[in-house]
């Protein structure tokens, strides 16, 4: 059995504004040649280059694809709040890496009262996976950093912390209509991964 731990985001991180247009493009269902159409030819995402309107295209759909319609209209049709939380449940279901993370290192910070994450939290919980996981994909200094990098992001663009220099950790609630959708699905490993603060 293959590890789940895999470097899937590397690229970028929640993408919420493109989320939302794939998740249009996921509820309308034109097929491929229509996804095609709208990223390559209409660049709905706006992107320099097709290969980065492809990368971030492909990402956000592979997130929303673990989830079903209910959370597709969240991210297209909510509020910037909801569609940011219901992205990140997209997110910890496809990257359990991240998900973990949440789910062990950033409770259990919170529930020491600290005020901040550090870096070397992200770097030590990497290196207990590879322990753990033996089958783990071996990664990079440079594959270790960015996925860092995207973890913090992560949790910056969702509320956990106040940005990424300080890593000044914050309390947030996840918006209802998010952990409604979640409940209803049974998704319980997603809720724990979001439902970490005090």
């Amino acid at each position: 059995m293959s590890s789940d731990y895999l470097a899937n985001f590397t690229k970028c991180s929640l993408i919420v504004p493109e989320t939302r247009i794939v998740a249009r493009l996921l509820l309308e269902g034109g097929g491929d040649p229509e996804w095609e159409r709208q990223i390559y030819e209409l660049n709905v995402l706006q992107k320099r280059t097709a290969k980065t309107a492809a990368t971030y295209a492909n990402l956000a759909r592979s997130r929303l694809q673990t989830m079903g319609e209910g959370l597709w209209h969240l991210v297209h049709e909510g509020s910037m709040p909801v569609a940011t939380h219901a992205v990140l449940a997209a997110t910890v279901k496809f990257s359990p890496l991240f998900g973990d993370f949440l789910r062990t290192v950033v409770r259990h910070q919170f529930r020491r009262f600290s005020t901040h994450l550090e870096l070397r939290h992200w770097d030590a919980y990497v290196e207990d996976c590879q322990r753990a996981q033996p089958d783990m994909p071996t990664l990079t200094d440079s594959t270790r950093g960015k996925l860092r990098q995207n973890a913090m992001r992560m949790l910056a663009e969702a509320g956990f912390i106040d940005d990424t220099r300080s890593l000044r950790l914050r309390s947030q609630a996840i918006e209802p209509a998010v952990l409604n959708y979640l409940r209803q699905q049974n998704e319980q490993y997603v809720l724990d991964c979001l439902q970490v603060c005090p």
